[in-house]
């Protein structure tokens, strides 16, 4: 039987927890992931964790993270003052904001504060710093 290489475009069933056991995704109740090994679409623990499974294979893996989502980074929270917001905008902690990079691009970011002068803003991943442990199924080498 083939066991998955980088390169395949493979099928995956995978569920990932925290530490404290908690899921925070699953394809349970889904399609199984597709994806190809190699073209960053996942993240590279994961991505090794599929590397030599074969059809029907299941395994549990940890990925730090540093071979996740990174670590968490301060210089992506950032005080926003408050004449620097539109006028209408009305924010609240937890908050998802969309907003405009110097290059041009979008990047979703957390309000996890405010104040009478601004808002606080985070724009690490909401998993940046978090070991992850996920279950995973090798459903199909396409």
């Amino acid at each position: 039987m083939p066991e998955a290489k980088k390169g395949d475009r493979v099928k995956v069933h995978y569920t990932g927890k925290l530490d404290d056991g908690s899921v925070f995704d699953t394809s349970a109740d889904r399609q199984p992931l597709e994806f190809t090994i190699g073209d960053g679409a996942v993240i590279p623990g994961f991505e090794r964790a599929v590397i030599g499974m074969q059809p029907g294979e299941s395994t549990e893996t940890t990925v730090d993270a540093g071979d996740a989502y990174g670590a968490r980074s301060q210089e992506l929270v950032t005080e926003v003052r408050r004449e620097q917001l539109p006028p209408d905008l009305e924010v609240a902690v937890g908050q998802q904001l969309q907003v405009g990079m110097a290059d041009g691009q979008t990047a979703i970011v957390l309000v996890t504060d405010v104040t009478e002068s601004g808002i606080v803003i985070d724009a690490n991943h909401p998993l940046a710093g978090m070991d992850l442990t996920f279950a995973i199924e090798l459903v199909e080498i396409v």
